[in-house]
């Protein structure tokens, strides 16, 4: 009796597992015929259970694989050669609405008493293949793009061949285009390695998290559902970050963007962005922010001022350890303004600080640390549009400081 009950109640824990697995688990006997199907895989197929078991697992296969699915199965049987069975790969199912999904599917095959049974797990590659679809698309408009671009090369070749003395005139802008046709490939492969490992980390945080979530349904469980909510968010706020980062060096590059000049108290400005960025501080990280104006009214485009600062004190937070100060001061040289920003954080390598406001350069010290190497190429064209400057002093282990030089566009 304690024997009965004991397999009972490891039969029960198994089904509860089966039941609960955040993939989909199938198992078919050696007909091909459906004989369990999980809630998983029922949202995976837009199925009931009832509506699948019973009937030939080929009804959730498309073609080829449909109509050869009971030959893949007599063949594995009488040759013992596999094709998934202890192998697994990435096949397409077929959903109730007839549409298809791709999914990594594992199979296994086990001896039941005195038949075989065989038991597929599923999980679902639908969000990762999107994501991968669009590092290939974005990558093609990149590789379009340097295809174009070495078109117009080719052209101005033919043309200052024509005359020697065209030629003579036109080399060093040759030489010139050339480079930057080496400069965008370089571009292009940077940007390639940055996106695919920057979009990696967040999808597939916010897919283990939305997994685990589905998990805690009880109401005492709800800490656990917000821990995971809570990363899921700032995983969605990671991807807007870096499409931000996109749209607006884009913009700038195509001319899109123009200062709407306006007149805007400097020292307002300064601590709403401080309070819109008290968020994303770190435990015990904190602003100390000063003032020494002689006057209150700067003239500027309000919405580029917060931008430069939001770049700014987001890459003092970002590089900087817990419990350190961010040191932010305002002064008044003459009609123009300065900005100051210092952080005591992790610095800036030596060699590698002539690169600074590269497009998509990250120190060699960052490489664990989030981000897009956009932030400070960004400033650079916003103060360009303003007629501002910014450099900046830093030794590494002892923290950044930028120096932002803002005229008044008093008109």
């Amino acid at each position: 009796m304690h024997a009965e009950e004991s397999i009972q109640d490891v039969a029960s824990r198994l089904e509860s597992i089966i039941e609960n697995a955040i993939d989909g688990i199938i198992t078919i006997d050696a007909d091909g015929v459906i004989e369990t199907f999980n809630p998983a895989a029922g949202q995976l197929f837009q199925y009931e259970p009832e509506e699948v078991i019973g009937k030939n697992i080929r009804m959730l296969m498309p073609d080829p694989h449909r109509s050869h699915h009971d030959q893949y199965i007599r063949n594995y049987q009488d040759t013992g050669k596999a094709r998934i069975i202890g192998i697994g790969r990435e096949v397409y199912g077929l959903k109730k609405d007839g549409t298809q999904f791709p999914f990594r599917l594992s199979v296994s095959e086990i001896d039941l008493l005195d038949r075989k049974i065989y038991t597929g797990i599923l999980h679902d590659m639908t969000e990762i293949k999107r994501a991968e679809d669009r590092l290939i698309q974005m990558n093609e408009e990149l590789e379009e793009k340097v295809d174009e671009r070495t078109r117009e090369i080719e052209r101005v070749v033919n043309r200052l061949l024509r005359t020697n003395k065209i030629l003579e005139e036109k080399e060093h802008e040759l030489q010139k285009s050339l480079t930057k046709e080496r400069e965008l490939n370089a571009l292009k492969s940077r940007f390639v390695s940055m996106a695919s490992h920057e979009f990696r980390t967040p999808l597939s945080t916010i897919l283990s998290s939305a997994a685990l979530v589905k998990m805690y349904q009880q109401a005492d469980q709800q800490e656990k559902r917000e821990k995971h909510i809570e990363k899921i968010q700032a995983a969605v706020t990671h991807l807007s970050g870096i499409l931000n980062d996109f749209l607006s060096i884009s913009k700038l590059e195509e001319g899109k963007v123009g200062p709407q000049i306006s007149e805007v108290d400097p020292k307002v400005i300064c601590v709403e962005v401080m309070d819109e960025m008290e968020g994303m501080l770190k435990t015990g990280q904190d602003f100390q922010f000063s003032s020494y104006l002689e006057w209150n009214t700067l003239y500027t485009d309000r919405t580029i001022l917060k931008n430069i600062m939001f770049n700014l004190l987001s890459n003092a937070i970002k590089y900087s350890g817990e419990g350190d100060t961010i040191e932010v001061h305002i002064q008044t040289r003459g009609v123009n303004l300065e900005m100051i920003v210092r952080d005591h954080g992790i610095g800036i390598p030596v060699a590698e600080q002539k690169h600074m406001f590269d497009r998509f350069f990250r120190a060699s010290n960052v490489e664990s640390i989030q981000g897009t190497g956009l932030g400070l190429n960004i400033v650079y064209h916003y103060l360009q549009m303003i007629q501002g400057s910014i450099r900046f002093e830093s030794k590494p282990g002892e923290g950044s400081t930028f120096f932002v030089t803002l005229s008044n566009l008093k008109t």
